[in-house]
């Protein structure tokens, strides 16, 4: 019987790592960028054609390399991060595997060219697909250049699973954004099919952060920083104020190195338990240094998962940083007291002269012991009526509202509601119907009868826009302004008129008329955000139908007449659904009689 088992050909073998390490083309922007930063570059410039399918070119201006170097480098497990496995403890460099250059080489067809400052010439590699194809000298400049071609060329299933070029030149922005706030002394450069998307000097850490994210998140970070034995923490939360529902700019850097760590985030939001809306998370930037032996980083071929030995006490001395923050800012919300009923303090004028004691006014006849004549009369007991009158009669008009007219039986739930509603606490609309007492959303009510409204007037092209006074200026981050470019045509079918500024800055001119008192960059900040997450074959005019109808429906709180409520309930129930909003929350509760009976007893 013949053996079976046997080597798999090196190319084949960096076809199969490189389905770990290059998923798309972001991976292998963050897998040259960072050989670049390892590099010691002052200057990084990435190139992308259509989102990196075609062309990716990244331009540093690092030590380079030597022609021998340059054609190892692309070998399996070829590194100079590491020499044995105790380095891995003891990391200071983004890459250590020596698999990225071997894994990008073998789906694609890599060019480089690198030269030394020591060397007169540098030296041109270029590999297809694995196979080498040749070396020589070249003039070029100090540093190294990548071009990358033709990503997946000889793997079409993995080239046709990628995304369209928005969603991967989005991804190629958020990998490029968690790496420049990483490094604010070296300056990067993001271009797109020859436009540029990115331009960013080197800065402190603030200013980088403001740079990428724009100037208004200035006024809404807070410092954190504290050093202890374990660690060093620092930088930037967001003020209570800057909470958001969705989109909130959140990055954990660790010795340089972004990471996920949904622990560490509830450190830092437990601080705004109290101080945000429930289910709004804040911006934060939070940096940690931390001794290389105490954390785990090769655990994830996107090294964005990584372990700490201390991970309890780093909660503690994170959320303790971030509580001091808030706190030591004086952001925490004022409390006003009531002020009715409390007695008036005079201030004090040194013009009226000495301040008198308060005299004590007794009654030296007074002896507790003796008993008085005088009996207070129980007019309360006789005269109740008069007490309670007006609440009994209050009480009897309310009871009225849910008096049960006479039916007519298999009639649907509309004809049997009463005519009379009852609005409990700014929230629900009451009324009695045959099964018992029908209770109904507001908000989501308005926010159903609106969906599909809006839904309505999307396939029927009929949308009026109402032009603002003063144009709205919005300055976005690089990856939302992409966004913005791609979802513009969809915004003006609905009544937004916007204009293109350039640099990432839009202004907005006009607005869907039914949203006119609602502050454009809100609405827009959800939409964007709402097609960051979209997923391939959603319907993009539901998502903004829905966003618009959360925008303009009645917020919880707001009293209603009688004829509104009415108004209300016919809509709703000329819906296709009266039981679910279009995210899928209930609409309508029915408290049955016989559960009514049950708790009267």
């Amino acid at each position: 019987m013949t053996d079976i088992i046997q080597l798999l050909p090196d190319s084949v073998a960096n076809q199969i790592a490189a389905g770990e390490v290059i998923q798309r083309p972001a991976s292998v922007v963050k897998e040259l960028v960072e050989n670049a930063l390892d590099a010691g570059a002052h200057e990084v410039n990435v190139m992308v054609t259509d989102a990196g399918r075609t062309l990716i070119q990244v331009i540093d201006d690092g030590c380079g390399m030597s022609p021998t170097d340059a054609r190892l480098s692309f070998e399996r497990h070829a590194t100079s991060k590491i020499r044995e496995a105790g380095d891995l403890f003891a990391l200071h460099t983004m890459g250590f595997r020596g698999e990225a250059l071997a894994s990008i080489a073998a789906v694609a067809q890599v060019s480089l060219t690198t030269r030394r400052h020591t060397d007169e010439v540098g030296t041109e590699l270029t590999i297809h697909g694995s196979r080498f194809m040749g070396q020589e000298p070249v003039a070029c400049p100090v540093g190294s250049q990548f071009k990358v071609e033709n990503l997946f060329f000889n793997v079409p299933a993995r080239r046709k699973f990628l995304k369209s070029n928005a969603t991967e030149l989005n991804n190629i922005i958020a990998a490029y954004e968690r790496i420049v706030l990483v490094y604010p002394k070296v300056a990067f450069s993001l271009h797109s099919n020859g436009t540029p998307v990115s331009s960013l000097p080197a800065a402190g850490l603030r200013q980088r952060i403001v740079d990428v994210f724009g100037k208004k998140l200035n006024q809404e970070l807070l410092p954190v920083a504290v050093e202890t034995a374990l660690c060093r923490i620092y930088g930037f939360v967001g003020k209570p104020e800057a909470a958001k529902k969705k989109g909130a700019h959140q990055f954990f850097f660790v010795n340089g190195r972004y990471m996920r760590h949904p622990y560490f985030a509830k450190a830092v939001m437990a601080p705004y338990e109290r101080l945000v809306p429930q289910g709004e998370q804040v911006p934060f930037f939070i940096y940690f240094d931390v001794a290389p032996a105490d954390i785990d980083v090769n655990i994830h071929p996107t090294k964005t998962e990584i372990k700490f030995d201390n991970e309890q006490a780093i909660w503690q001395i994170l959320s303790a940083a971030v509580k001091e923050a808030v706190g030591k800012f004086s952001d925490v919300p004022t409390i006003d007291f009531d002020t009715v009923g409390k007695p008036d303090i005079p201030v004090f004028d040194s013009q009226q002269g000495e301040a008198r004691p308060p005299q004590v006014n007794i009654n030296p006849r007074y002896n507790p012991f003796q008993q008085h004549t005088t009996r207070r009369e129980s007019a309360n007991a006789s005269h109740w009526q008069d007490l309670y009158g007006e609440k009994t009669e209050q009480a009897t008009q309310e009871q009225q509202l849910f008096d049960e007219q006479p039916l007519e039986a298999g009639g649907d739930i509309i004809a049997e509601k009463a005519p009379t509603h009852y609005q409990y606490k700014g929230r629900l609309i009451m009324t009695a119907v045959k099964s018992g007492l029908m209770m109904i959303d507001q908000h989501r009510a308005h926010l159903r009868v609106l969906f599909e409204e809006y839904m309505e007037r999307l396939t029927q092209h009929k949308w009026a826009t109402q032009s603002i006074l003063f144009p709205d200026i919005i300055r976005l981050a690089p990856a939302d302004a992409n966004v913005m470019r791609q979802i513009s045509g969809e915004l003006e079918n609905v009544g937004f008129t916007i204009t293109d500024l350039g640099g990432d800055s839009f202004s907005v001119i006009g607005v869907p008329a039914d949203i006119s008192g609602v502050e454009p960059r809100r609405i827009l900040t959800e939409l964007i955000y709402a097609a960051r997450e979209q997923t391939a074959g959603h319907d993009f005019g539901a998502t903004i139908a829905l966003s618009l109808a959360k925008s303009a429906a009645i917020p919880y709180g707001q009293v209603l007449s009688n004829e509104e409520m009415e108004s209300l309930v016919n809509r709703l129930f000329a819906c296709s659904n009266v039981n679910l909003t279009p995210d899928g929350k209930s609409i309508i509760c029915i408290l049955q009689q016989q559960e009514i009976d049950h708790l009267m007893g």
